[in-house]
């Protein structure tokens, strides 16, 4: 009974593997993760960039090379480009939520230099970027010269650029089937595209 028993769960094992297998076979996306969120805003307020400067000890701040001055926090990690008009670029989140939290605290810094921000900025995404893998390798060269609006130099990068089609997203694409996907403006549309992707290249492998 015992020796029956440990078939059956053999069988069921090599099920499960085969099934796992098929799945990989197909390839499947998996573990796309947004590692980057560029988002715009403005506090709507002037900002003096040289008390800042002097102020707080995470500036950067070069105005002969750039007129916005570079802060940089550490929890959530984030940086934001700050310019005196009140405009903010800021980077490096992996999340709306640590968003909003890097911007708070630029809004709780600025205090220190008494300049009092009331309003609740309005934040626009302009880009996210997003990595994981598509499950399945990929033959670059075959990639190249099959698809549309590729660029791919293995002298110079081992990543192939693809453009995709009637949307503003661009992918890295490595032989091992890792991805980078940039061009975005939400996680929905990460996840649509990297469908889209994936069609893609089932139909030229």
């Amino acid at each position: 009974m015992a020796k029956k028993a440990k078939a059956k769960k053999k069988t069921a094992k090599k099920k499960t593997k085969a099934k796992k297998s098929k799945k990989e076979a197909k390839g499947a996306p998996k573990d796309i993760k947004v590692v980057n969120i560029v988002v715009s805003s403005s506090l709507e307020h002037d900002i003096p960039l040289e008390k800042m400067a002097a102020t707080l000890s995470n500036t950067e701040y070069n105005p002969e090379q750039f007129p916005g001055l570079v802060i940089r926090i550490k929890e959530p990690k984030t940086s934001a480009l700050i310019f005196s008009s009140g405009k903010i670029v800021c980077t490096g989140a992996r999340s709306m939520d640590k968003v909003k939290e890097a911007i708070k605290k630029i809004i709780k810094s600025l205090e220190k230099i008494n300049v009092k921000i009331t309003i609740e900025p309005e934040i626009k995404i302009q880009n996210i970027v997003a990595s994981g893998s598509v499950g399945m390798d990929l033959n670059l060269n075959t990639l190249a010269m099959k698809l549309d609006n590729t660029e791919y130099e293995p002298e110079q990068f081992p990543g192939l650029v693809y453009k995709l089609p009637d949307a503003k997203a661009t992918f890295l694409l490595f032989s091992n089937g890792k991805i980078v996907c940039t061009g975005t403006k939400s996680e929905d549309e990460v996840h649509r595209v990297v469908e889209k992707l994936v069609e893609n290249l089932k139909k030229v492998r």
